[in-house]
């Protein structure tokens, strides 16, 4: 029988101790945070029906999602005439459940299934794999971790308030010190459509401009011009283009712009309650970029929209989200209103090695291995490790007899910063050699200074 050569399924990847010590990292400081803020994790199985999976996405999203064979055989109940009328009407009789696509369909399904023992405004955070049947490139994987959080059952722009505040928490951990947080609202892009005089419009105008950093204005311009804007429209809209007042100024200029569209000034509304609520919790708008061409996943969003760029880092958003004004009406709950926002772990992650920020200790695994010369000395090390672990010092003993040099160079490449030394002096006199592996220092000590010394 040949061997075969193990391999991961495409667009999958393994995480090795350095990656997750160093995603923990990432999410310990998310966690810490949403938890600040009084949000409570959930979690939702790796699996749901597919009835409640389809036709969230819209049909692009169906082709992408992972089904899963019903148990057993999966065929009885499959006849010849299903099979001639090809794969969608065989699907059904194979197939029921599928592996989630997002957290936030999943999120929605769970509100409405316990929306009598929930306690509202519900403030919820999720960390999970997620699955697309996605073409496999680089930074884009079938299985990747999402990480939401959202507030649903309230209308209060303190949510949007504090979705800045704990961005800028998140990121001040993190040491990120340069980045945006480009913020804009989905009722002033309605607005706009209608000031230049392109009404319902509004998802070919944003489609459009959402590529004006790739593309630039002309590009633009053509596009809209084929999408049948006429160029007056282009031309009201030009100001806009290269608008590049502070908050306030650009705050004032809308006023005047959309003077004639209800929906465009109930938006500069809401953003201006938002500045108004920082200021009251004695914040400001720091790496707050108000961008008034921004536009993100727009069927979704109704109100405050959110996407935030690093600076000098070749990867785009790391984060991003927004208001919508009936996530549970899919599943029979309308009027659930809520404001969520997600972390690219992944992306975050690649930023922070880019910029270098991760920090040494992340992936620090023992503090000292206790190292021996002979039976002697492995039974006296193997008395003391207990003692170091109960300090709270991570401590490991090297388990085989073996030549203190191969010990050394496996504490060297295992990152372990000190070993601690049994030999025959150090047991006559209860006490332990620490040898410090970067600088070469070696001081013989009692435990309890041993223990001072590493803690």
């Amino acid at each position: 029988m040949s061997m075969q050569k193990p391999s991961l399924p495409k667009g999958t990847r393994d995480f090795g101790p350095i990656q997750m010590a160093r995603r923990n990292y990432i999410l310990d400081q998310i966690r810490s945070t949403f938890q600040l803020f009084g949000y409570n994790q959930i979690e939702t199985p790796a699996m749901e029906n597919l009835s409640t999976l389809t036709g969230k996405y819209g049909d692009e999203g169906d082709q992408l999602l992972f089904k899963i064979l019903n148990s057993g055989d999966y065929l009885k109940n499959v006849n010849a005439a299903d099979l001639e009328k090809g794969a969608a009407a065989t699907l059904s009789k194979v197939s029921e459940k599928g592996l989630r696509y997002d957290l936030t369909v999943p999120f929605a399904r769970f509100v409405v299934m316990n929306r009598n023992d929930l306690t509202f405004p519900f403030k919820r955070f999720q960390i999970q794999p997620v699955w697309r049947a996605d073409r496999p490139q680089k930074g884009r994987y079938r299985e990747f971790y999402q990480c939401d959080a959202d507030v649903v059952g309230t209308d209060s722009l303190v949510c949007e308030a504090e979705i800045i505040l704990m961005i800028r928490e998140v990121f001040a951990k993190l040491k990120l010190t340069d980045y945006s947080i480009k913020l804009n609202n989905r009722k002033i892009l309605t607005g706009i459509s209608e000031a230049i005089d392109a009404a319902g419009k509004e998802g070919p105008l944003c489609v459009a401009i959402d590529k004006l950093d790739k593309i630039g204005w002309d590009k633009v311009q053509e596009e809209l011009l084929s999408r049948d804007f006429s160029n007056a429209s282009l031309e009201k809209l030009a100001p806009l283009i290269t608008l590049s007042e502070n908050f306030e100024g650009k705050i004032q200029f809308l006023k005047k712009f959309l003077s004639r569209s209800e929906v465009g000034l109930q938006g500069v509304a809401e953003l201006e309650e938002l500045a108004y609520t920082l200021t009251g919790m004695g914040e400001n708008l720091d790496f707050v970029d108000f961008d008034v061409m921004l536009a993100r996943g727009l069927s979704y969003y109704t109100g405050a929209i959110f996407e935030v760029k690093v600076n000098n880092a070749s990867i785009g958003s790391v984060s991003g989200g927004g208001r919508y004004d009936n996530l549970t009406g899919v599943f029979g709950l309308s009027g659930v209103s809520g404001v969520g926002f997600s972390f690219g772990v992944d992306r975050l992650y690649d930023v922070l090695e880019e910029l270098d920020l991760f920090p040494e200790e992340s992936l620090q695994t023992s503090k000292i291995l206790l190292c021996h010369f002979d039976e002697k000395g492995f039974t006296y090390g193997l008395s003391l490790v207990q003692q170091f672990r109960k300090a709270g010092i991570k401590a490991e003993l090297y388990p085989d007899l073996a030549k203190v040099k191969k010990q050394f160079e496996f504490a060297t490449k295992k990152g372990i910063p000190f070993v601690g030394i049994c030999g025959d002096n150090e047991i006559s006199e209860s006490l332990i050699s620490i040898k410090n592996l970067d600088t070469g220092d070696q001081e013989s000590m009692t435990l309890e200074a041993a223990f001072a010394k590493l803690t």
